[in-house]
């Protein structure tokens, strides 16, 4: 049961998908649940790191698609990724590099779409 307390964010984000559209929830649920969710992905989800190494992507564990394994020189580079504008694109390309990382990526970007449609439907209706 330990191993799948890391994995709260994915059920949490099922659970979203599935009653935010259905259910009359209000707008502060749905604020606070896509908060939760993204937030999870962005610096809790278990990937693999993918910073830049001599001998290729870092394949050490990492927490979150925007934070490094526990190497600093790998957690500033992904930081510095994240920063720096001429960096994104490089960013980018690393979100999609391996299936977990798909789909922490795939997940934070319907995350974010969902809690703003609905969101905004909820307050408006």
């Amino acid at each position: 049961m330990k191993g799948l307390r890391q994995y709260w964010g994915y059920l949490l984000f099922v659970l979203l998908i599935t009653t935010a559209w259905s259910f009359q929830l209000g707008p502060v649920v749905l604020i606070a649940g896509w908060s939760l969710v993204t937030i999870y992905f962005l610096f809790r989800a278990p990937v693999w790191c993918g910073a830049e190494g001599r001998q290729g992507p870092c394949r050490n564990n990492a927490s979150g698609i925007l934070m490094g394994c526990r190497l600093k020189q790998h957690r500033w580079q992904k930081l510095k990724l994240a920063v720096v504008p001429k960096k994104w694109r490089e960013l980018n390309q690393g979100l999609w590099v391996n299936p977990a990382k798909r789909l922490a990526t795939a997940s934070t970007l319907v995350g974010i779409v969902s809690g703003v449609v609905s969101t905004t439907l909820a307050i408006v209706a």
